[in-house]
């Protein structure tokens, strides 16, 4: 069989690599065009593009598929590019460009998508994060057969994946993504025997996945404190949950729940208490959140013990935004 792939960042290098590794043929990768990155905001090959490249792949990087859309140049040469590869099948993951209708005709077995939920719950953009900021118990990888909505097309393979205590947003991708790549192998061994049966998505249960923006890092001490802990890890590693002391942003990266509040009647976002265990707050309906790990700006993450060597956070001064009143 003869794949093309669709990916950009680490969750779809994983995907190419085990496919690589299980002996598939890919013939061509498509993938976003290099981005700055780093402080210097050099130009950086995506981590397909870079994989790719190192296994003599060809690699195709067009800012656009659509041929009457806003780079239909760039759609064009990779229309032509995907016509001489002829493939079987596109498997796409994490690609970040929406695939219009003269491509998801094209390969014979259609167009597979390794999608990092349990559909039809959370479809869109960031279905990791939102699963454990909702609480979630479990998620999954569902391979999908792509048509033209968001994440609606026929169900192919799924897989569960418990959501641990600890998870963060880090350790459930890197979960997924080594479970994404091992499901897409077997819908792929499965579709070459004529074996792949497709079923539609449920109509009930449908959720959608926003893409996280930047104001919601921002931690609301008014929420209660198992929210504000689940936010925590679900921003873990972008964008980072914070709040402010004064004028200081502090990254919060680690808490643990209270059993109790110490000051039930303390107002929300309010230090009670700060010692080596880490810095209790003040949360919403009377409860409260020891941060356990925190960063200054251009610091690193340190556990509060060393946090507040360098820091000084003391009972009674109050977290979040002076005009926000959180």
């Amino acid at each position: 069989m003869n794949i093309v792939f669709a990916g950009t960042p680490e969750f779809a290098r994983i995907a190419l690599d085990g496919l690589l590794a299980a002996g598939w043929r890919v013939s061509l990768a498509l993938t976003q065009p290099d981005r700055p990155a780093g402080r210097g905001m050099k130009l950086r090959a995506s981590p397909v593009k870079q994989l790719a490249l190192t296994r003599g792949i060809a690699v195709a990087q067009p800012r656009g598929l659509r041929l009457d859309g806003r780079y239909p140049e760039d759609a064009a040469a990779a229309r032509h590019a995907l016509l001489a590869a002829q493939p079987d099948a596109l498997v796409v993951a994490a690609y970040g460009l929406i695939l219009p209708p003269w491509l998801l005709k094209l390969p014979p077995l259609g167009c597979l998508n390794i999608h990092a939920s349990l559909l039809p719950r959370w479809r869109g953009a960031a279905p990791i994060q939102r699963a454990i900021e909702a609480g979630d118990l479990e998620t999954g990888v569902t391979i999908m057969r792509m048509d033209a909505g968001l994440d609606t097309g026929d169900m192919l393979l799924t897989a569960r994946q418990p959501i641990g205590a600890r998870a963060t947003a880090a350790t459930l991708h890197d979960e997924l993504a080594a479970l994404g790549a091992r499901l897409i192998g077997q819908a792929l061994t499965q579709a070459a025997d004529g074996r792949l049966i497709a079923a539609p998505q449920p109509a009930e249960g449908i959720t959608y996945a926003h893409k996280i923006a930047r104001p919601e890092a921002e931690a609301d001490w008014t929420q209660p404190a198992a929210v504000i802990e689940r936010r925590i890890r679900a921003f873990d590693p972008f964008p980072g949950a914070d709040t402010h002391l004064g004028e200081t942003a502090i990254k919060l990266w680690r808490s643990e729940l209270e059993s109790a509040s110490p000051f039930p009647d303390a107002a929300c976002g309010q230090i009670l208490l700060a010692s080596e265990a880490g810095v209790t707050v003040a949360c919403g309906g009377g409860s409260a959140l020891r941060l356990t790990e925190l960063q200054r700006p251009g610091g690193k993450r340190l556990p509060a013990r060393e946090f507040l060597r360098g820091f000084a956070m003391q009972p009674g001064q109050r977290l979040g935004r002076a005009e926000s009143g959180a």
